[in-house]
C-alpha cells in the first residue's frame, strides 16, 4: 500500500522525514505546510495547516513544528481521522499527554513519538543485551548530553517558554530520559536541580537529574547541559555482569564524534582489569531515521500497536520531566 503523507513544518527535520519516507517506498510525501517557502516546493504543494488536516487523500501527517504547537496539531489530526508521526516533545505537561492519550483512543487511529535515539543501531545491539539476561540486571545508568550554544540562541523559539516548554532538558535531555527508561526500566524517584547561571535566558541550561527506581534500587543520573562548549553524547550502563558504554552519536554535523559501543564482561576480580578486555564496535551509518519511518508505517499497514515510542512512552518521559521541572527556581 502506497500511504499518502502530509509534512507540516519542513525544516530541517521535515526534510529528514521525507527523505526516509521516500527510503522506504511504502509510502509518499504528496503536500507539506511550511510558511517560509513559496506555494510549492520541488514540486509538492505547500499547503496551509488547516488543508494539510483536511486533505482527503492524506493517509498519515507527519508534525516538525516548533514545540507549542505539537500537541494541538496532533490532536487535530487525530480526530481529522489521521495516523500521527510527531516529533518530541508530545506536549509540555504530563497532563497534555493525558488529554492526547484520550483522542488517540477515540480516533483509533496510530500514533506515534519521533524519539529518535532508540532506532540507532548501536541503541538496538545494547537493547538486545540487556533483555537476553546474559549480563544480569542494570545496576545503574549515567548519561550526559551536552552541547554548546552562541548568544544567537536568544533569537530562537527554543530560548522562549512559551514556545519551547523549557530549555536543554525538554530540547536534548529529553533522549537521554527516554533511554534510561527504554533500556533500563522504570523510575518512580525524581530528584533535580535545574539552574541557568550562565545563560540567563527564560529556559534552563543546565539539568542535573537523579532517579530512582524504588523498588529494585536501580539508579540513573543525568546531566544535560548547554554549557558543555562542545558537543557531547555520553550513555553507560552497568549492570551485574558486564557493562556498555555508548560514545557519540552519528548525527548530520558529526558534532558528537563517531558513535562507538564498548561492552565488556564483569571483571572486578584480580588480575587488574584491561582496556583489551573490551569489545568496541564502530557504527558508521545512521540507518534510524528509516527504522523510524518503516516502524510507523508497518504499525498502519498491518494494524499493528506502535511498540516503540507510543503515546504511554511519551507519558513517562513528560511525568519526569514535569517533576524535573517543580525544581525550577528562576
Amino acid at each position: 500500500m502506497n500511504f499518502k503523507v502530509g509534512i507540516i513544518g519542513y525544516g530541517t527535520m521535515g526534510k529528514t522525514r521525507h527523505q526516509a519516507i521516500d527510503e522506504i517506498e511504502i509510502a509518499e510525501v504528496i503536500a507539506i505546510s511550511e510558511p517560509e517557502i513559496g506555494s510549492e516546493y520541488n514540486s509538492i504543494l505547500n499547503l496551509t495547516h488547516e488543508e494539510i488536516l483536511d486533505h482527503s487523500e492524506i493517509d498519515a501527517i507527519i508534525i516538525c513544528t516548533p514545540n507549542f504547537l505539537n500537541k494541538k496539531l496532533t490532536i487535530d489530526a487525530l480526530n481529522s481521522g489521521k495516523h500521527v508521526f510527531c516529533e518530541k516533545p508530545p506536549a509540555f505537561t504530563g497532563a497534555d499527554v493525558l488529554e492526547i492519550r484520550e483522542v488517540e483512543v477515540k480516533s483509533g487511529k496510530k500514533l506515534m513519538y519521533g524519539l529518535n535515539h532508540r532506532h540507532h543501531d548501536s541503541v538496538i545491539r545494547m537493547k538486545g543485551l540487556i533483555d537476553s539476561g546474559e549480563y544480569g540486571k542494570v545496576l545503574w545508568s549515567r548519561g550526559r548530553y551536552g552541547k554548546s550554544v552562541t548568544e544567537d540562541y536568544f533569537n530562537q523559539w527554543r530560548a522562549k517558554r512559551e514556545m519551547a516548554g523549557g530549555g536543554i532538558l525538554i530540547d536534548q535531555g529529553i533522549h537521554m530520559l527516554d533511554l534510561f527508561l527504554y533500556l533500563t526500566g522504570d523510575y518512580d524517584i525524581v530528584k533535580a536541580e535545574v539552574s541557568n547561571l550562565y545563560w540567563k535566558m527564560d529556559v534552563e541550561d543546565n539539568a542535573f537529574v537523579i532517579l530512582k527506581d524504588s523498588s529494585s534500587g536501580r539508579v540513573a543520573s543525568l546531566h544535560s547541559t548547554m554549557t558543555q562548549w562542545r558537543h557531547l553524547f555520553s550513555l553507560e550502563i552497568f549492570l551485574e555482569k558486564g557493562y556498555m558504554v555508548l560514545n557519540g552519536l552519528i548525527t548530520s554535523t558529526m558534532s558528537y564524534g563517531e558513535e562507538i559501543l564498548s561492552v565488556a564482561k564483569n571483571r572486578s576480580t584480580a588480575p587488574a582489569a584491561t582496556w583489551e578486555d573490551e569489545v568496541k564496535t564502530k557504527y558508521i551509518d545512521n540507518n534510524s531515521w528509516r527504522y523510524e519511518m518503516e516502524h510507523f508505517f508497518k504499525c498502519i499497514e498491518e494494524d499493528l500497536p506502535v511498540q516503540t515510542g507510543n503515546s504511554a512512552d511519551a507519558l513517562k518521559i513528560m511525568t519526569i520531566i514535569d517533576e524535573i521541572y517543580k525544581t525550577k527556581d528562576f
